[in-house]
């Protein structure tokens, strides 16, 4: 996580920080097939993102009930909104730790700001805030994260792994999961028949 803390100054090297990557078809890689990954962290030490486009089957009011946060008779009686808050696959890398990509209406002292109006809380603050309505307006929850070690990223963007473009607030918080990879493609002009022409080649 040190990467999160060294992107201020990345940012004004041209790293992807704020930015999606979207999986190209001939991924080789299956935990990455049609992933849309926005991009937290990026440096010369590497890259740290979060899938945002693979929801689990762990529902948020379970997961507040095994981190102890609520009881079960507490969980049952959460509001539509906190109840149907979709837990995401934030990635291959320590499935076991939490993380909240939202607005920065709502910061504690462990947020990390990612752009002017983006942070990323992995603490469970956030977790209470948003269970009783105080947390953000707008907000996604991850377990797990991808990482990359010094020059991975770049390389498999080399070889034709990746699309990057700068991230959309609108499409990185809608609850369209399903269809998100198809309309970020959709929205940069891109077809997919393009891509598999292309992925090949690097």
């Amino acid at each position: 996580m040190d990467l999160l803390r060294q992107k201020q100054s990345a940012a004004t090297r041209g790293f992807l920080d704020d930015q999606f990557l979207i999986a190209m078809p001939g991924m080789k890689d299956d935990r990455f097939a049609r992933a849309v990954i926005y991009v937290c962290a990026h440096s010369d030490e590497g890259a740290m993102g979060l899938i945002i486009n693979q929801s689990q089957q762990l529902m948020f009011p379970d997961l507040l009930v095994q981190l102890g946060i609520l009881d079960e008779s507490e969980a049952i009686r959460l509001p539509p909104p906190a109840r149907d808050f979709v837990v995401r696959n934030g990635g291959p890398v320590d499935r076991s730790r939490g993380f909240v990509l939202h607005t920065d209406d709502y910061r504690v002292e462990s947020s990390l700001p990612i752009s002017a109006d983006i942070c990323l809380t992995a603490t469970v603050d956030i977790l209470r805030a948003i269970s009783s309505g105080r947390g953000p307006r707008k907000a996604l929850m991850m377990l797990g994260y991808a990482g990359w070690g010094a020059g991975q990223l770049e390389s498999e963007i080399a070889a034709n792994g990746w699309l990057t473009c700068p991230a959309q607030p609108d499409l990185l918080f809608d609850s369209d999961i399903d269809r998100k990879y198809d309309r970020l493609l959709a929205s940069m002009g891109v077809h997919l028949a393009h891509l598999s022409q292309e992925a090949g080649h690097a």
